[in-house]
């Protein structure tokens, strides 16, 4: 198995400078890319499919080959497998008390 770190991700309750809205899922998000430290900031509205630990707790996301052998090791999958519009997928999971995001990319 093998992870390649993308970045952490922070619940915030105000919207901040530089965010966009993904309506498909009713969110504010930030680009990691546009930060020195790859912080997704992330400001979640009424009516998203993300599950309400996530609004709460930050998460950390990889990027990595096959989700299938995390997933079988993961404590609890929270959101997920979603195939995104780029072709990748994403998943989030709860692995030690930690929310991990795991995007494949083909």
């Amino acid at each position: 198995m093998s992870a390649k770190y993308l970045h952490i991700g922070i619940p915030v309750t105000n919207k901040r400078p530089g965010m966009t809205y993904v309506d498909a899922l009713k969110l504010w998000m930030s680009n990691p890319d546009d930060h020195d430290y790859k912080i997704e900031y992330l400001k979640f509205e009424e009516g998203t499919p993300f599950p309400e630990v996530m609004h709460k707790h930050s998460h950390i996301a990889y990027q990595v080959d096959d989700a299938r052998p995390y997933l079988d090791e993961a404590d609890q999958i929270i959101f997920g497998p979603v195939d995104n519009a780029d072709g990748s997928r994403m998943v989030f999971i709860v692995k030690d008390d930690t929310i991990i995001e795991l995007l494949e990319k083909k």
